[in-house]
């Protein structure tokens, strides 16, 4: 009986998301592929955002095969003619967004503390975590506000929060990367900025850390974060299916809220 209880609620979960739509960048390996999959099989039509096709298709195959909406959606953040493709398609074949998790991002092994980084490597950090996330949420936004209730997850990192970086006793103090750091406190920002500036819309606007970094933030000695792919996908996907409710302007891990 407590087999079948949890079955049911299983399946009464994946109907409450089916005919949803939900584009995750970067879905093409780590955290944004296991994004993608958790949301499929949440029952929602998962646009898998691949800055090449094919390597979209290869997450998208086995996901169909299991009997989930899954489709590759060509986007890279650095190539705007991208993204307008994209938001063109988006409203031709399904006319509306509920769901965009901001996933896609870098780092630069040139990136190190301020008196030594590289100046290119911050700017190319930047083009990406900061410039090239704004430009597509910029282009989701009009389907974003086709849904009665959309969410925007902006993956961040503890790394970008200021008041832990000012902190020399926290664990990760020694981290000071100043392109990633400040390109996630950038992102944090746009997480504060646009869920004022939509508070009276029926869009929510959310950071999440979700600790382990996946391919994109692991340091120049080779270290990950501290949590594993699960309960790093896990704390996104929380946001993402409005499991914490409707908060808005918020900077969460999987634990619960995270200073600025």
């Amino acid at each position: 009986m407590k087999r079948d209880a949890i079955e049911n609620a299983v399946r009464e979960d994946a109907e409450r998301h089916v005919g949803k739509v939900a584009l995750v960048t970067g879905a093409t390996r780590g955290i944004g592929q296991e994004v993608a999959r958790e949301l499929a099989e949440a029952g929602m039509t998962v646009l898998v955002g691949a800055r090449e096709e094919a390597k979209g298709d290869e997450v998208v195959a086995p996901l169909r095969k299991a009997g989930f909406q899954a489709e590759t959606l060509v986007i890279d953040l650095l190539r705007p003619e991208t993204l307008h493709a994209a938001a063109y398609r988006i409203g031709r074949y399904h006319a509306r967004l509920d769901v965009l998790v901001n996933n896609a991002g870098v780092t630069d092994p040139r990136d190190d503390t301020p008196q030594k980084a590289s100046i290119e490597a911050v700017e190319r950090i930047f083009q990406t975590n900061f410039f090239g996330t704004l430009r597509v949420t910029q282009a989701m936004l009009p389907w974003l506000a086709r849904s009665e209730a959309a969410r925007i997850v902006n993956v961040s990192s503890g790394l970008g929060s200021l008041a832990r970086n000012n902190d020399p006793a926290w664990e990760h103090a020694a981290f000071r990367q100043i392109g990633f750091n400040a390109s996630k406190a950038a992102l944090n920002m746009l997480t504060v900025q646009l869920s004022q500036t939509l508070r009276d819309t029926s869009i929510t606007v959310n950071s999440v850390d979700p600790g382990a970094p996946s391919d994109l933030t692991v340091d120049a000695s080779g270290k990950r974060g501290r949590q594993g792919l699960a309960d790093g996908t896990r704390s996104v996907v929380m946001l993402a299916l409005g499991e914490r409710g409707p908060v808005t302007g918020g900077f969460f891990d999987l634990k619960g809220d995270l200073p600025w």
